[in-house]
């Protein structure tokens, strides 16, 4: 079908609209760095949204698209303990894990014709959109970590590549993370409006999200940050609209200054509840085995018990350790919406200027060998160190280099150039900040300059601005 004939139908032009997530915008980082989206603001005008608990990628995209809770929707964090295969699961992909109607389909009963490009947005693989893209590297059997995009239809890979070129992965996350990641994911949405002109485009710009955690969302180098997605925006923007897609931009989350990294799981360790296993000189998080042990995401921890007569000296403890301000368990942590089974039995939330890493060991020679890499799969935890290259390796991109020639000789070899000290992080976000100023942020039609909506609203938003 061509363009034309999808963007009319029955010789009435369709609606067409773009969902713009500018990670980590909020009405503090919108001002004089940020020119087109404060026009963009006050063209249209916005909506602070208090964030779902915790305030974190997946958890908020599902609220979103679903209009529920996580105690509904089942998505808990970025991560959490799977208790049949005790293991600790994160940033799977499979978008069966959301549970609920979502967005594009409750549009689909209106419209039967409705059609959805999901584009980097998490949970993508095998839904029910039309069309998505999102990242997704290779394993063969030889150890090699190829970076590549997964896509539907599957044939769509070759095509975009051979047009935008590979997807810059190394600047999606790791210390190399920054601005060509989306300056291609906008172009991407360039390249599918143009192929496919959906009804609906949900696309994912995460520019903001590195140097507000790797520096903080409040010193003066992140300015640059602010410009360059303001500049993107602006013309994706001005595309977008050209076309009649009426545009509007919304956050996950907004990034607040930290200073104090949190390790429960050494504290529960210290305990003896935590367990490890020795593998080649190295520490395991054994989370079978252990009778209580944490799952960290950002500045909200899972904490599991699989021994529940401890849990009240669980409790007790960890609302002991310093940067903790509220552990939830029972009626609050229903009332927080995570009244869920793959939520841990008690969950932790940071204070201000705290967040929960997920270290365990107790001296770093001992720390697994994933540790010192990006290896967001096999880490029980985010871990925003990935963010930066160790500064003790004074010569660490020459070690790179050495080590990207290894991989392409067909060697083995570990990239093993990422800190241990957790202190370097200076930004993070999953807490409901006191001030509406550090919220999320929603910039559409409609929408006045002192309101505030919760993110379960978002979803009825949505629905009658597409």
């Amino acid at each position: 079908m061509s363009r034309e004939a999808r963007v009319y139908r029955c010789g009435v032009k369709k609606k067409r609209s773009a969902v713009i997530n500018v990670v980590g915008l909020c009405r503090r980082s919108i001002g004089e760095h940020t020119p087109t989206i404060q026009k963009f603001l006050e063209t249209h005008g916005a909506a602070s949204v208090r964030p779902q608990l915790p305030a974190v990628t997946c958890t908020m995209q599902a609220t979103y698209l679903t209009g529920k809770r996580p105690s509904e929707h089942g998505i808990v964090a970025n991560g959490w303990y799977d208790r049949d295969l005790a293991e600790v699961q994160f940033w799977k992909q499979s978008n069966h894990l959301v549970r609920g109607e979502k967005l594009w389909e409750r549009l689909r009963h209106e419209r039967p014709d409705f059609r959805c490009a999901k584009l980097f947005w998490w949970y993508n693989m095998y839904s029910s959109v039309d069309v998505s893209i999102t990242p997704r590297p290779m394993y063969p059997a030889d150890g090699r970590k190829v970076f590549d995009v997964y896509t539907h239809p599957m044939g769509m890979r070759e095509e975009i590549k051979a047009d935008l070129g590979p997807f810059p992965f190394h600047t999606f996350w790791g210390p190399a993370a920054g601005l060509p990641c989306s300056q291609w994911i906008a172009d991407s949405c360039r390249w599918v409006e143009e192929k496919h002109a959906p009804d609906l485009t949900l696309l994912y710009l995460p520019h903001l999200d590195y140097n507000f955690q790797r520096l903080g969302p409040d010193v003066p180098e992140v300015e640059r940050d602010l410009e360059e997605i303001d500049q993107l925006l602006g013309k994706l923007i001005d595309y977008l609209e050209s076309r009649e897609v009426s545009v509007c931009l919304l956050s996950e989350y907004g990034i607040t200054a930290v200073d104090r990294p949190v390790a429960i799981n050494r504290a529960l360790r210290d305990e003896g509840w935590l367990m490890v296993k020795e593998e080649l000189g190295r520490e395991l998080l054994d989370a079978g085995a252990s009778r209580a042990f944490a799952v960290a995401d950002h500045q909200v921890a899972h904490v599991y018990l699989n021994d529940p007569r401890i849990r009240s000296a669980v409790a007790q403890r960890c609302a002991a350790i310093p940067g903790v301000e509220q552990v939830l368990e029972g009626e609050s942590r229903a009332l927080a919406g995570l009244d869920h089974p793959r939520a841990g039995d008690l969950v932790l939330v940071a204070d201000a200027r705290s967040w929960f890493t997920y270290y365990y060991w107790e001296n770093d020679s001992r720390a697994p060998d994933f540790a010192r890499c990006v290896d967001i799969h096999r880490k029980p935890g985010y871990d925003p160190v990935e963010l930066f290259l160790d500064p003790e390796k004074p010569l660490a991109k020459l070690t790179i280099a050495r080590k990207l020639l290894m991989k392409k000789l067909g060697m083995r070899m570990l990239m093993d150039v990422i800190p241990l000290d957790a202190n370097l992080v200076r930004g993070s976000h999953g807490r409901l900040p006191e001030d509406p100023l550090d919220w999320p942020v929603l910039i559409g039609p409609g929408l006045k300059g002192t309101m505030e909506m919760d993110a379960t609203q978002v979803h009825e938003w949505l629905l009658d601005f597409v």
